[in-house]
Parts: C-alpha cells; sequence; structure tokens
C-alpha cells in the first residue's frame, strides 16, 4: 500500500520523498522482507519494553489510546505507534508519551532506508522498522503498538513472545477486501471468518489473546488460531465480561469486579474499547496499572478524528461540527447509533476503492443533507454514486458555507485522509 506525507521540515521531507517512491510486487505476502530489515538493524523487535499489540477492523486504534491514556495515568513511560498519520508522520511515532522530533525521524528513516536499500521494502515495513529502532533505543515501561492491516502479514507480527505482554482483537467487520480477502488456499472462505483469521494471526505461544464476541463464525477462527498457537484466549462472555449504563461501565473477569466512569470519548461503541483495553491490562502480569488509573485514563483519553467536534473556527463557523474517519459499514453503523433520533448534514468525500454506500445507508435516517467533496491527493468517489440528492463541492469549506443556517450538527466523514485535512485547515493538529 501507498501512503502519502509531506513535512515541513527539509531532512523529514527528503527522506519521505526516499518513502514515496518504494515500489513493492504486486500481492507479495509474508513477514521475510520485514524480518530480513530487522536483522540488518540489530533485531530491535526483541529488545522492546512489553508490548501490547491490537488489531481489528475498527476501534482498534481507539483501543491503543485507552491503553496508552490508562498506562500514562499510572506513571508509565509509553511508546506507541498508531497508523494512518491525519497530519504529520511524526504522529506515527510517539515516544515516551511526545511525537517523535523532526531531526530523530529523519535520522531513523535515512538509517532504515539506507539498510535496506535492496530489499524493496514497502513503505509500512520502513515505518515499523524505523519505530521499533526508536523505541528499543528509548528506555519505556510498555509499548502500545497498533497493527497496521490485517494481522497475519502486517509488518508488526514480528513482534515475539518474549516483548509481548498481551494481543487484543477489537471490532471486526469488512474493510480492505482487496488484501483480506484475496483468494488462497487452505483459508475460510466466510468474508467475516476469513477476517477473524487474518486478525488472530498476532496470537502468540503463552501470551494472552483478548478479544471481543464475535458471529459465530468468526468466534470459531479465532479459537482455532489461539489454540494452534497456544495464545492464552480470553474472549469477552467467556474470559471477562463488561456492561455499560448510563452513568458508568462495569467489568467483571476471574479477579473479580470493577466500577469505572464511561470513556469521554464519544460515541456508544467506545465503551465496547475501553472494556477491551482493560481486559487486556487485567489479563497480563507484565506491566501494573491499579482501578484508579484504569478510570483516569477513562476520563483523559484521546484520539483525533474518531467523533470529535471540532471548537468554533473561521472555517466552521459556530456550528457544531463533527469530524470521523470511518469510511467501511461498521464504522456507518457505530455513527447511527452516535446520530440517532437527529438530523445531520453530511459532508462526505471517500477513496475511490471504498463502498461508497458503507456511510450513507446506516445513516439514510438522520441526513438532513449530503454535500461530496474531493479527497484531496487520492482518487475519490464522484457526487452521484451517494444518491441522487447528493450535491457536489470543491472543499469542505465551500460545503459549509453552502448549508442552511438551520442549527442542524455536521457530519464530516469518509476518509481519515479527508479527517486530517480538516483537522489542519482548523489547526487542530494532532501533537
Amino acid at each position: 500500500m501507498k501512503d502519502f506525507a509531506r513535512s515541513d521540515n527539509p531532512a523529514v521531507q527528503a527522506q519521505l520523498d526516499r518513502l514515496a517512491a518504494l515500489s513493492v510486487p504486486d500481492g507479495r505476502l509474508g513477514l521475510e522482507t520485514i524480518r530480513a530489515l530487522l536483522a540488518r538493524l540489530g533485531d530491535p523487535q526483541d529488545r522492546l519494553p512489553p508490548v501490547f499489540h491490537v488489531a481489528g477492523t475498527n476501534g482498534k486504534g481507539s483501543t491503543c489510546a485507552f491503553l496508552r491514556a490508562m498506562l500514562e495515568a499510572d506513571g508509565k513511560r509509553v511508546h506507541v505507534a498508531t497508523s494512518p498519520h491525519l497530519v504529520r508522520y511524526n504522529e506515527r511515532i510517539r515516544i515516551a508519551g511526545k511525537l517523535i522530533e523532526d531531526a530523530q525521524l529523519a535520522a531513523l528513516l535515512a538509517e532504515v532506508l539506507d539498510a535496506g536499500a535492496d530489499l524493496n521494502p514497502s513503505f509500512f515495513e520502513v515505518t515499523i522498522a524505523a519505530t521499533f529502532l526508536a523505541f528499543a533505543r528509548e528506555p519505556a515501561d510498555a509499548c502500545v503498538i497498533e497493527v497496521g492491516l490485517g494481522g497475519r502479514f502486517d509488518a508488526t507480527n514480528v513482534l515475539g513472545p518474549q516483548v509481548l505482554a498481551a494481543c487484543g482483537i477489537a471490532a471486526l467487520g469488512l474493510d480492505h477486501e482487496r488484501f483480506l480477502l484475496a483468494p488462497e488456499p487452505d483459508v475460510p472462505s466466510q468474508p467475516l471468518a476469513r477476517i477473524a483469521f487474518e486478525k488472530a494471526g498476532i496470537a502468540k505461544p503463552g501470551v494472552p489473546l483478548v478479544t471481543l464476541s464475535y458471529p459465530e463464525g468468526a468466534t470459531l477462527e479465532i479459537e482455532r488460531a489461539a489454540l494452534a498457537r497456544e495464545a492464552l484466549l480470553a474472549m469477552r462472555g467467556q474470559g471477562w465480561h463488561a456492561s455499560s449504563t448510563e452513568t458508568g461501565l462495569h467489568y467483571a473477569d476471574e479477579h473479580g469486579e470493577i466500577a469505572l466512569p464511561l470513556p469521554a470519548l464519544p460515541g456508544a461503541h467506545q465503551a465496547e474499547n475501553a472494556a477491551l483495553a482493560i481486559a487486556m491490562l487485567r489479563h497480563q502480569d507484565r506491566v501494573s496499572v491499579s482501578r484508579d488509573a484504569m478510570a483516569q485514563g477513562l476520563r483523559t483519553a484521546t484520539w483525533p478524528a474518531r467523533l470529535q467536534r471540532l471548537p468554533a473556527s473561521p472555517m466552521t463557523g459556530a456550528r457544531e461540527v463533527w469530524v470521523d474517519g470511518g469510511h467501511n459499514p461498521s464504522a456507518g453503523e457505530a455513527l447511527a447509533r452516535h446520530f440517532a433520533g437527529q438530523r445531520v448534514h453530511l459532508i462526505l468525500g471517500m477513496l475511490a476503492n471504498k463502498d461508497p454506500r458503507a456511510l450513507v445507508d446506516p445513516l439514510q435516517g438522520s441526513i438532513a443533507s449530503i454535500a461530496a467533496v474531493p479527497v484531496p491527493g487520492h482518487d475519490h468517489h464522484a457526487p452521484k454514486v451517494f444518491g441522487p440528492d447528493a450535491r457536489a463541492a470543491e472543499t469542505v469549506g465551500e460545503a459549509l458555507d453552502a448549508l442552511p443556517e438551520d442549527g442542524l450538527p455536521v457530519l464530516i466523514a469518509g476518509s481519515l485522509y479527508l479527517a486530517g485535512e480538516v483537522l489542519r485547515l482548523t489547526d487542530e493538529i494532532p501533537g
């Protein structure tokens, strides 16, 4: 997969230009290249602080945000690797609580690109190698690492049992079908079961594999993977339980029951992601986190462009404007639950390789209007695919200016790339 990254720092941009020039043989699968690259760098993935490794179709980034917030609330130094970035490439690598500095980033990328010049690594493989190198060189108490795509063949899946505190699988859904549903012998044929099979590829011997609950076919694949890899499976409804009310989150497992506040991140689905993070912490013994730290983390966790309400700005004015990077049917269902019972103006920009109905169909009962906008720098869907009433706008600003002054909220959604552009334009750059 290609990505697009720009930097105001000339030294960083020089390395990003080298990243952008990389090409990967179409259809290449496996971890051989990332392993070879890391070997040349001294295998930094084997020298990391205890790692929380999180996969999933939706919610894995939020789960990582909760893990980070809870660990830091307990006074821990935490390295975090997430993807994609929204505005700056630096967002992918957080060292002991702070985004990587430009000078360090430029040097790391140059070191990795030079080491693997003849290996033809991908954008993501270079990024992960640089990330692991940075994390191995800076002391910390824990690492939180988000899977990029899938799990089985994701570059982060070189992590071994010796560094893993726990692995987690968040919500499952259909996304990246071209890669995760590609024909292959001896794999599940049912789509969601195949997705589960790919995500469960992160399971490791003796390491807790903590998951949500899923439909029967997906559950079976995760159980098979855990058994085959001798992972310690803790699935919601079996190894642990959680429920939420309007006032709080109740969690229970073999270690006891705890009452916690609801997460501050908006959206009912965030209680699910928070519960998974709690379960991951409670099913491992490498890093201790108190109940009070968990509660504080729930209150303080932030995750940009996931149902993020934007403050007033010259572009948004005084309107209630939300931005969300969701782009698949599961994300559409979560947005529909959040806006249930109210009308919302939808400003939508989606990549051409995404299902154009993924958000429109679940939100149908709430949509007051649809404006289709381009996703800067990417092939995107034309307005007509969103329905006969969808109108075109050249920019998000133009779409906002054309809305009536009716007091209805506005949702900007459909792509994390679009969300990142909106955050840049409103000066809400993640830090």
